[in-house]
């Protein structure tokens, strides 16, 4: 295929992973496929899939504030708790394989979805709800961790815990949710790049359709709401999970 092609195919890709990355999550199942598809290995592509993260979160992050939702100190202190797991994380993606680790992580994803189809009270958003104890310190960690190593569905995990643990509403949760994201995808990447696991040219073509997508997701949930944030989180979780534990 030529470049043109190529350059195409990751705008449209990555303009469809931007809108379900920032709305729930999942994106990446479409982008690193593609990646590969087009001649990168796997380590190639999960970092060259890094770049059109770190843009994509940067337009979402703006998009929120400019919607006026935003807490940054709240966003910051969560952020930082990833970083340990971050560093750990990309350090074993560059050096193993992640076969099992996407099995049993369909696993849980399956559990996720029975979690948020039972019956629970409404969140509000409540600044009492921002206290960080040590559950959220663990889970934060976890959040780096995985993140670092393989980004697949991290969205989601972050919004299990924000929407469970802290009760956040499911578009509070996802102005945080950009916002770690874009954080620990610094550390993140540099890694990628110290290893030299960055096609820039693939990465820069994904980016800018991740952050169109990105930008539009953010217009979307706020105008449309939490009810469709939670329709569209189930059915990209169940299309996840049953892709990971290859049902699909």
């Amino acid at each position: 295929m030529s470049h043109l092609t190529d350059i195409i195919i990751l705008l449209v890709v990555g303009t469809a992973a931007g809108l379900i990355n920032v709305a729930a999550g999942g994106g990446s199942t479409l982008t690193l496929p593609t990646l590969i598809f087009l001649g990168l290995n796997s380590t190639l592509a999960n970092g060259t899939n890094r770049v059109a993260i770190l843009v994509q979160n940067i337009f979402a992050v703006i998009s929120f504030k400019k919607e006026k939702y935003q807490n940054f100190n709240l966003s910051w202190r969560l952020s930082l708790l990833t970083l340990p797991g971050v560093i750990i994380g990309g350090l074993v993606a560059v050096n193993i394989g992640d076969h099992l680790f996407k099995t049993i992580l369909g696993i849980i994803m399956i559990g996720i979805i029975i979690s948020m189809l039972l019956p629970s009270k409404k969140f509000t958003y409540n600044v009492e709800k921002e206290k960080i104890d040590l559950k959220i310190i663990l889970a934060m960690l976890f959040v780096g961790f995985y993140g670092g190593f393989i980004q697949v569905g991290v969205g989601f995990i972050i919004m299990f815990i924000l929407n469970r643990f802290m009760e956040l509403n499911l578009i509070h949760v996802n102005m945080h949710k950009v916002f770690i994201v874009l954080v620990y995808t610094i550390p993140a990447i540099l890694i990628f790049v110290f290893t030299n696991n960055i096609n820039w040219f693939y990465g820069l073509s994904l980016a800018a359709g991740n952050a169109l997508g990105g930008w539009w997701s953010v217009k979307f949930q706020v105008k449309k709401g939490e009810k469709i944030i939670k329709i569209f989180l189930i059915v990209a979780i169940l299309i996840m999970s049953l892709k990971l534990i290859n049902i699909i």
